[in-house]
């Protein structure tokens, strides 16, 4: 038998989705539409105290589900940003963890490098003050030396001759005794403390002087080590005029006339 009531359940409100959760935009537009439907209704027909009450609830739930939503996307925006935070703090102080290992390793390397300068100068300084000290002593050898050789010839002519010989054969310088007495015989008669105040030399400043007749800058210039400094020092004075002749003339021997 037709009936003219509706079937049960064409009306029923679909089910939602539990995986289709309203967003707040479509809450609110939900929200808007219900009480608008809600509105209309009441302006089409009087509603009674129980449909205006059951409108209330409506609207009292959309506004709380509305609300929970606010609620948790601003709990989950605060999460991300307290995460983020936490994150940029962590690479901070990362990074400033590697500065201070870097200016420490920098400080570290700068203090080596200063310990190895002082060292180096600290071994220089000892090597330069052990070879001064070496040359010292050697120097002092010499004068030694020479103070004990000297001491083994006459002090005369022919005693300086035979020292200076023997002081010219240990530094590869040629010459004979005949080539040096011919020529000291020529030059000074055997006197080491002649001058000579008349020729270009003096005139120029630079006297010839002692057994050989050298001046003070071809003395200094061919001076031999061991024998004094001294310009009328009969044995340096020898040696030194030696080795001027040496180099200039191959011998004292070649030596006939003014040199």
């Amino acid at each position: 038998m037709a009936s003219n009531s509706p079937a049960r359940g064409k009306h029923r409100r679909p089910r939602r989705s539990a995986r289709s959760r309203p967003t707040l935009a479509s809450v609110a537009v939900l929200t808007a539409a219900g009480a608008g439907s809600l509105s209309g209704a009441a302006s089409a027909d009087t509603p009674s105290s129980s449909a205006t009450a059951v409108a209330d609830t409506g609207l009292a739930q959309a506004e709380g589900y509305q609300h929970n939503l606010v609620r948790t996307f601003s709990t989950q925006v605060i999460a991300q940003q307290t995460q983020a935070e936490a994150v940029a703090k962590a690479k901070a102080e990362a990074l400033a963890r590697a500065e201070a290992a870097a200016e420490a390793k920098a400080k570290a390397a700068e203090a080596a490098r200063q310990r190895a300068a002082a060292a180096a100068r600290a071994k220089a300084a000892a090597a330069a003050k052990a070879a001064e000290e070496a040359k010292a002593k050697a120097a002092a050898e010499a004068r030694a030396q020479a103070a004990a050789a000297a001491s083994s010839y006459a002090d005369d002519l022919d005693g300086w001759i035979r020292h200076a010989l023997a002081i010219m054969q240990q530094h590869g310088i040629p010459g004979t005794y005949d080539g040096i007495y011919r020529n000291v015989m020529r030059e000074s008669s055997g006197n080491p403390n002649a001058v000579n105040l008349t020729d270009s030399n003096a005139t120029a400043g630079t006297p010839s002087q002692g057994l050989l007749q050298v001046i003070q800058p071809t003395f200094e210039a061919y001076h031999i080590a061991g024998t004094s400094w001294s310009i009328t020092d009969p044995v340096a004075n020898i040696v030194a005029a030696c080795n001027y002749a040496y180099h200039q003339y191959g011998s004292i021997d070649n030596v006939n006339s003014a040199y």
